[in-house]
Formats: C-alpha cells, sequence, structure tokens
C-alpha cells in the first residue's frame, strides 16, 4: 500500500498496521487530508451570525459618521476651524473608533446578544480611540483637537452603545420568536440535563433552543422539564449522530460519563464541520461565573476562580455612584413627594412615611424607611394572614393582601413606595443596587449559605428585583442575590438600575 489515500483510510479503519508516515515520494496536501466538509445545519448557523455582524457594522460605520460629520458642522460653523483641519480630524476620527472596534472583537459571534461583554468591550474602544487620538495630535501639534476629545469621541461611544442595545433588544425579540436561536442538544444525567434545560428556560431571549437530550445514565423516549416534553435521541456513543439527526448546531455537554476522561475532546473531533459550539457547563458558574477564566500551564488547561473581596478600591467607587445617584435621585423625589404624601392621607388616615427595623451589612439593624402603603394596623394583622402566604420560603407575601391601601396597591405596583429609600442610601445604610434588605426575624432562619447576602448593603433594587420580584420561589431568591454579592460589578449595577426603570414602567410580580 503506497498511496496516501489508502495509508489514511487504514488510520482510520483503526488497522493495528496502517502505516504511521506516508512515503517520502508523496506529497501530503489539503486536498488529501480530506478537511471535514460544513453541514448544512452549521451553514444556517453562520449565514445568520454574518447578517447579523453586518448589520452591526453598516450600524456603526453610520453612527461614527454621523458623529464625525456634527463635530465638522460644530467646528465651521461655531468655532470657525479651517476646512484642512476639519478633514484631518474627521479621517483621524473615523479610522480610529472603527479600527478599534474591530481590533477588539466587538462584532465577535462568541458575544452576540451577551449584553455586559459588548457593551465593555464597545467602551473599551472607544478609550483606547480617545487615548490614540489624543498621543497623536500632541506629537504632531495638531490644531482643532479638542473638538474631537470632548466633543466627538464621547459622542460616539454613547450612540455606539445605544445602537448596540437597540441591536440587542431586537435580537432578543427575535429569539423569543424562534429565529437567530442556536438549536442546541444537551448531553449529560438526567438530573444536570434537567438544571441545564430549567436554566435556559428562564432565559429564552439568549439565545438557546434545545431541540432535543442524550442521556448518559438511563434509557428513555422523553424527558419532562417544566411543562415541556424533551426527546431523547442517541446515547454515550452516538453524541454527534444525534445532533446531526436533530439539526442542532451546539452542544451543551452538563456532565460527562463516569470514567472517560476523555469525552469532551473526542466529541469535539467527531463534531468538527457539523456544529459551531461545544458548550461545557458546570454548575460552580451558578454563582461564581464572572470570576472564573482559563489558564493554560504547559498545555495543561486550568480553570481559575478568583476569590471574592468585599473590601478596597473597587467598593469606594460603588459608593461614590451610591452617593450620586441618590442625591440626583432624591432632588427628583422632592418635586412629587407632595402629591404622593396627600394622595396617602387622603386614602387612609396615618403617617405618611413607613419606617421598619431591617438587617444591613454585617447584620446590622437600620431604619428603612417608605411611602405607607398598607394600614396603619397592618403588623397586627399579620397573624391572623400566615396561612394565606403566598410568599417564597421566609417572605411573606399576598396578591390581594387586606392590609393595603387603594394608593397603597398603585404605588407598589409602580415601586414608587420604595422611593425614600434613596435617603438610606444617602445615609450609607442601604445601596443603590443589592441584596433585598430581610426583616430580623428572617435572618434568624438564615442558615450559613444564605447569611452570605449580608457580606455587601442591601439594595433598592437589584437582580431580585428585575427577574420575577414576588413569582420567584425562595431558592431562585437566594440564587440571585449570592450571584450578585459575590460577581457585583460597576457595568452590571447600571445595566440593573436600566432594567429597574423598564419594570417600572412594565411591572410584573409585584405586589
Amino acid at each position: 500500500m503506497t498511496s496516501v489515500e489508502d495509508a489514511l483510510q487504514l488510520t482510520r479503519s483503526g488497522s493495528k498496521f496502517a502505516p504511521l508516515v506516508a512515503p517520502r515520494a508523496t506529497r501530503v496536501t489539503p486536498h488529501d487530508a480530506a478537511a471535514p466538509r460544513v453541514s448544512a445545519t452549521l451553514e444556517r448557523r453562520q449565514q445568520w451570525e454574518r447578517r447579523y455582524r453586518l448589520r452591526l457594522n453598516l450600524t456603526d460605520s453610520a453612527v461614527i459618521a454621523a458623529v464625525a460629520a456634527l463635530t465638522a458642522l460644530i467646528q465651521l460653523s461655531l468655532i470657525g476651524t479651517a476646512t484642512d483641519v476639519i478633514l484631518r480630524g474627521a479621517i483621524l476620527l473615523v479610522a480610529t473608533l472603527y479600527v478599534m472596534l474591530a481590533a477588539l472583537n466587538t462584532r465577535s459571534a462568541a458575544i452576540i446578544g451577551s449584553g455586559a461583554t459588548e457593551y465593555r468591550r464597545v467602551a473599551h474602544a472607544g478609550g483606547l480611540a480617545f487615548g490614540v487620538v489624543a498621543i497623536v495630535g500632541i506629537l504632531m501639534e495638531w490644531e482643532g483637537l479638542r473638538p474631537l476629545l470632548v466633543i466627538a469621541l464621547p459622542t460616539g461611544m454613547l450612540g455606539l452603545l445605544v445602537a448596540r442595545w437597540s441591536w440587542r433588544r431586537w435580537l432578543q425579540r427575535q429569539r423569543l420568536g424562534g429565529a437567530y436561536v442556536s438549536r442546541t442538544l444537551v448531553v449529560g444525567a438526567t438530573e444536570d440535563v434537567e438544571y441545564v434545560i430549567n436554566s435556559l428556560r428562564t432565559s429564552g431571549e439568549n439565545g438557546y433552543f434545545v431541540v432535543g437530550t442524550t442521556l448518559l445514565d438511563r434509557n428513555a423516549n422523553h424527558i419532562v422539564v417544566g411543562e415541556t416534553q424533551y426527546t431523547v435521541v442517541g446515547n454515550v456513543t452516538t453524541v454527534a449522530a444525534a445532533a446531526a439527526q436533530l439539526g442542532a448546531d451546539t452542544i451543551i455537554v452538563a456532565s460527562r460519563p463516569d470514567g472517560d476522561a476523555d469525552f469532551v475532546k473526542h466529541l469535539s473531533w467527531q463534531l468538527e464541520g457539523t456544529a459551531a459550539e461545544l458548550v461545557l457547563s458546570s454548575r460552580l458558574t451558578d454563582v461564581a461565573g464572572p470570576r472564573i477564566s482559563l489558564r493554560q500551564v504547559d498545555g495543561l488547561p486550568l480553570l481559575q476562580v478568583r476569590i471574592p473581596t468585599y473590601e478596597g478600591g473597587v467598593h469606594l467607587l460603588k459608593r461614590a455612584l451610591d452617593i450620586a445617584v441618590s442625591a440626583l435621585a432624591l432632588i427628583a423625589i422632592g418635586t412629587v413627594t407632595p402629591v404622593i404624601a396627600l394622595l396617602i392621607k387622603l386614602d387612609a388616615p396615618g403617617p405618611v412615611f413607613f419606617r421598619q427595623e431591617r438587617v444591613g451589612r454585617d447584620g446590622r439593624t437600620f431604619r428603612m424607611v417608605k411611602f405607607r402603603s398598607m394600614k396603619t394596623d397592618a403588623e397586627q394583622q399579620l397573624a391572623s394572614l400566615k396561612e394565606q402566604n403566598q410568599g417564597a420560603g421566609l417572605l411573606f407575601k399576598m396578591k390581594n393582601d387586606p392590609r393595603v391601601t387603594r394608593v397603597g396597591k398603585v404605588l407598589r405596583k409602580l415601586s414608587l413606595d420604595e422611593l425614600p429609600q434613596f435617603w438610606n442610601v444617602l445615609t450609607g445604610d442601604m445601596s443603590v443596587v443589592g441584596p433585598r434588605p430581610p426583616l430580623p426575624s428572617e435572618v434568624t432562619a438564615y442558615d450559613g449559605t444564605v447569611f452570605r447576602r449580608l457580606y455587601i448593603k442591601p439594595g433598592i433594587t437589584g437582580l431580585w428585583q428585575v427577574s420575577g420580584r414576588s413569582d420567584l420561589s425562595w431558592d431562585e431568591s437566594v440564587r440571585l442575590d449570592l450571584q450578585y454579592v459575590e460577581n457585583w460589578s460597576v457595568m452590571n449595577d447600571l445595566q440593573i438600575m436600566f432594567r429597574t426603570a423598564q419594570a417600572m414602567v412594565r411591572p410584573s410580580g409585584a405586589y
């Protein structure tokens, strides 16, 4: 046997006599190696990714061009800058911003619709562009540099972020309708598969559409998660074939078979040319996700988990953001307080404000203030209503609580009753974003895990507030609070504030 084709055929067939080295007289070419062909499923995935990246590309170009034209108009009409200076500045602005957006992979398929990651890359691109323009202008002693730095780049970065947000919202709507999604096969033991599917079901806008499962621990025709039935296809040895049968372009490995350390490696080889993503799921990422990074040490991949800290400069930055936001909010709240106070007084006798002891950071108590939304004897009525509790875990909630006043129902629905809590933020007892402030009676029932919610200040809003509020289970509320406590960032805080404003307009789970 002398041909390369015959040697490759023997190697693929698993023969122990397969030649290990091709004959010297024969050259191996890419055609001889028979690279995996791209499947129709993968091609469809690549097509919609290319279309979406093209939309981002065109939008970025339009925003940058509009900002350059606006800056040029300002320079020409108000500042009186020379035409050649304006043209030179416009070219520098357009080229620098566009190159930085491309260099930082702001349109990468890996971050399509990811939110914080995408916004962070765009912001970094704008910051680098600012630095490049400043350095070039200073070294070249260019005139007319100030308008570019003061007007063009900040406006351009804001415009790019707004455009990306708009496209992300559009993409989420498309995905909820079944378009622009990754057809997903979930592989693993039954319990792990159900856990992954449950997580994906609560965030359908993220683009993973489960089309089937492969169970590694038992035989079944289907499994039921929630109210949905999912087909079970294949087994531990036929995962790639199952993915092809279902037209799946993404395979999520929820767990691997016992005793098969190379399962993921061999599966990745089998999926070459037929799928776009092989995703490994780990329950470690449930709380520690943003603190996880991959590091290579002499070819050994290590999964690093950064230990969270609850002191230091980054927390001073959070406090500075709290002071700025609460001070501005209290100015606006002061204008509507007289109207709300009058409505509360006319609806039911009693004080305008309701003060209640809550537990803050490290177990310290404070007096939280809210607009009163209940009758004055609400605490006395609580014991008789305990059996009608519709809340989760330690929380007491009723959708039609008889203690809530007519005005109180409106205030709660729109979250207006919580506005005075900005005073608690300004005085340092609370933060704008954080876990829900618990009652002392709740804290005494906490176990060691739940107590971690008290490692940082409680917040007016948080992941719990924007993810369903009272409709969440107790375990889900705790998970979201712990996730926030250990992984918060200023960018995430800003996102949660924005989502809170949306939730106030379209309330869900508020009663």
